[in-house]
């Protein structure tokens, strides 16, 4: 009974302290004035995901030879391609196929990363030894580069670049988690539950994971900005999405060929890329900095 006393204090005690440091990380996120323009773009490109089909003025693979390659008009606001298709509608509807890349490729990282980073650190020894190395090896290669060869062989689809970038970025998970819980399972906290006879796992999941999240959501979301262009570089290599799927890279891909003769084709698709990856940037920046002052303190 002591003990199960014992715990329920420690845990409330390490609770309201996070609670407040998230409070007061939250408010000084607030105050970055870079990082709140990242977050309102971001929120901007959600709604117009969500919202594509009431807001593209014309359906994203309707053909129109008779308009190809027309410029920037009152009709077609940002031009069409060689195909006649509205550029704006194909860039509306590729703003869902971006952050759901991004996203999921991140979700995948994580859901892979994080339980090998927990317990490569928490147990040490031979376990901690394997995970490293395996993490060191798949470090040594380019991420985009790794991704390049998981998609080569599981063959092109937008559905096998989601896999190949977040398999690709997972190492990263598991090496920021591990050196975490090398620090966090050292705290009084985690030696607390250990004297109460708490089960690893749950000194896992309601001690240590809880604890270091803020660098994860640092790594996430700067991650969400990297798998959005290594997915779009495999787009625009042909690995990635396939046509007529109004993706942002294959749309770079296909108009390089028009880039003397239609600017638009190309210039516009690399301009919703360019403003994506630096809102998330500047997000994930902000969040950085936020974060950091409460590990810190």
């Amino acid at each position: 009974m002591a003990h199960t006393v014992t715990s329920e204090v420690t845990s409330g005690g390490a609770s309201r302290r996070s609670e407040s440091l998230w409070r007061k990380s939250f408010r000084r996120l607030r105050r970055n004035r870079a990082a709140m323009l990242g977050f309102a773009v971001i929120l901007v490109l959600v709604f117009v995901a969500v919202f594509a089909p009431a807001i593209a003025p014309h359906p994203p693979n309707r053909q129109n030879p008779l308009a190809s390659l027309q410029a920037p008009s009152s009709e077609y606001r940002l031009g069409t391609d060689q195909f006649g298709r509205d550029i704006l509608s194909r860039l509306i509807y590729g703003t869902r196929v971006s952050l759901r890349v991004g996203l999921v490729a991140v979700g995948i990282a994580a859901v892979l990363g994080i339980p090998f980073g927990l317990i490569a650190g928490y147990y040490g020894g031979w376990v901690d030894m394997v995970i490293s190395r395996v993490v060191d090896l798949m470090l040594a290669f380019p991420g985009i580069l790794l991704a390049l060869v998981i998609v080569s062989i599981m063959g092109p689809s937008l559905f096998n670049v989601m896999i190949a970038v977040g398999v690709a970025a997972s190492p990263n998970y598991a090496r920021l988690v591990r050196g975490s819980v090398l620090s966090a399972k050292e705290q009084v906290f985690v030696e607390s539950a250990r004297a109460v006879g708490a089960y690893v796992r749950g000194i896992l999941l309601r001690h240590i994971l809880p604890n270091i999240l803020a660098p994860v959501i640092v790594l996430a979301t700067l991650g969400t900005a990297g798998a959005i262009l290594s997915a779009a570089a495999l787009s625009f290599l042909g690995l990635g999405a396939q046509p007529p799927t109004p993706e942002w890279g294959a749309m770079l891909s296909e108009g390089r060929n028009y880039m003397r003769l239609a600017w638009w084709v190309t210039t516009f698709p690399g301009i919703a890329i360019m403003v994506t990856v630096l809102s998330v940037n500047l997000l994930g920046d902000g969040l950085r900095d936020a974060l950091d002052v409460r590990i810190r303190s």
